[in-house]
């Protein structure tokens, strides 16, 4: 879920409202075929509501999950009580997780990294607390392939970004996840349009694993 940033303190009442719309219309199938694989000790970047708890495998061992938005975090929080394996839900952000070095075996990124104030520093940070062979799982939207829509979506993203949450539309993140150093396997693209009336948008849904 995104990211929220403190400058959009009502993003994540927005967020809320409508993130199970989007669950409904697809969301949903592509969280829980993300975290198939999962396992051991998880982390969760930008929790948003707790879509993802219902999908973690019993392969889980526990999972921290980091949401900065307090609407949000309550939220997960009610949602991490009905999960099936152990979830707890903190204040955190991806830049600075609470987290020692190789100790974590999965991170999990659902519709995060568009909004994350600094994309290498968050990456650098999951690649620091992955075990060795450890995961990202990842399901984000990126920059479209298409030359028009992708420019569209540059020139859209400074007011966009302001309108819904810090959320960058044209960020390349599978890019951005292999130059922090990290394997990037399995990735699937595809086009998702996140609520009735707007463009299927581009979205990629994968993992990364640490050397």
């Amino acid at each position: 879920m995104p990211e929220t940033n403190p400058r959009y303190p009502s993003f994540g009442r927005s967020f809320a409202r409508v993130g199970p719309w989007m669950d409904a219309r697809g969301a949903a199938e592509h969280r829980r075929r993300l975290l198939a694989v999962a396992h051991g000790a998880v982390i969760e970047i930008g929790a948003g509501y707790g879509a993802t708890f219902p999908f973690y495998p019993s392969a889980v061992t526990g999972v921290l999950a980091l949401e900065p938005d307090p609407t949000l975090r309550e939220l997960a929080r009610a949602a991490a009580a009905r999960a099936q394996v152990p979830v707890t839900v903190e204040d955190g952000v991806a830049e600075s997780l609470p987290a020692a070095d190789a100790s974590v075996d999965v991170v999990v990124s659902s519709l995060v990294l568009c909004s994350v104030t600094d994309q290498s520093v968050a990456l650098a940070e999951v690649a620091r607390v992955l075990r060795p062979g450890g995961l990202l799982l990842f399901y984000e939207h990126v920059r479209s392939a298409h030359r028009l829509l992708g420019a569209a979506e540059d020139l859209v993203t400074p007011l966009w970004s302001r309108m819904a949450g810090g959320c960058h539309p044209n960020r390349n993140t599978t890019a951005v996840i292999a130059s922090a150093g990290l394997t990037v396997q399995g990735l699937e693209r595809f086009g998702f349009s996140v609520l009735p009336g707007n463009p299927r948008l581009a979205h990629v849904l994968g993992a990364a694993s640490k050397p």
